[in-house]
């Protein structure tokens, strides 16, 4: 993530960064001290989505007055 937006570390480190997610589950979470996205607990996409042929989880990243 801190490569993908150009920002260096200590910009993540300093700045409140947090992963939000419509609907409930902490799915992902953001390493400041590396800035990779990773995932945070098991996905279950029956469970999540049913029998839908599309499912998505929709995220954002929102960084604390750095853009």
């Amino acid at each position: 993530v801190a490569k993908d937006l150009a920002l260096e570390l200590p910009v993540l480190r300093a700045g409140g960064v947090r992963v939000m997610l419509e609907g409930k589950g902490q799915y992902f979470a953001l390493d400041i001290k590396t800035g990779h996205l990773y995932v945070n607990e098991r996905i279950d996409r029956e469970q999540l989505c049913g029998r839908k042929a599309d499912c998505v989880i929709k995220s954002e990243i929102l960084l604390k007055g750095q853009m």
